[in-house]
């Protein structure tokens, strides 16, 4: 995608020094239950994009390495439906999965639920063969309460409800065996680079579940 288009379609619109870090309440709250039930948005910055058709690097124009899309999904009902975890497609390079379980948003002052936030990671190739990126999504959705009241609106209506997505890459910590001088310190990265070292060695590999935590944990810092 164009950064023109990706800017034409919502992003890009903060003066220079303002940065769009909402947090989670925040994100349900203000923008995407007023996008369900068609009430002015604070500010009109969170685009609609059919994630189906993009790969998440092609989002570009993403504000502080995070890209908020909102995105018109097919709505899942009844427990049976709840339990399947299917790969979502994305564009024609990879797929969406699912990892954990959803967690509850919760109002800061009455904990009151909000919302849900499902975390996901992007895979490229097919889904029995595909091979894990460093690309990840919070979806967040409504409770279905919520979704029942704004039956009326046609997104409703045909089987869809919205959702606003969170899209980062990322970041890869690394754990350091053994020792260090401080000469070695000072060439962390590169003995990672080149891993000749006898006496420490790095590890930068890191489950998806472990991954997410830490980024989800390092965007709530943020937020």
């Amino acid at each position: 995608m164009e950064r023109e288009e990706f800017n034409r379609l919502g992003l890009g619109k903060l003066p220079p020094g303002f940065r769009f870090h909402p947090t989670d309440e925040e994100l349900v709250v203000q923008y995407l239950r007023r996008k369900a039930f068609s009430c002015p948005l604070p500010a009109a910055i969170i685009p609609e994009i059919d994630l189906a058709k993009y790969n998440p690097w092609d989002l570009q124009g993403g504000l502080g390495g995070e890209r908020y899309v909102f995105y018109l999904k097919e709505r899942k009902s009844g427990k049976k439906n709840m339990k399947i975890r299917e790969p979502s497609k994305a564009g024609s390079s990879g797929y969406w999965k699912p990892m954990g379980k959803k967690k509850l948003v919760l109002a800061s002052q009455t904990k009151e639920i909000v919302g849900a936030k499902q975390s996901l990671v992007f895979y490229e190739g097919k889904p029995s063969q595909g091979s894990r990126t460093e690309w990840v999504m919070h979806e967040y959705s409504l409770p279905n309460h919520e979704l029942v009241q704004s039956s009326g609106q046609s997104s409703i209506a045909s089987g869809k409800e919205w959702v606003v997505c969170r899209i980062f890459p990322r970041r890869r910590r690394v754990k350091f065996r053994g020792r260090m001088t401080r000469h070695q310190e000072s060439f962390q990265l590169a003995s990672c680079a080149s891993p000749s070292s006898s006496t420490w060695s790095c590890i930068t590999d890191l489950s998806d579940e472990e991954s997410i935590h830490g980024e989800e944990a390092s965007s709530n810092l943020i937020a």
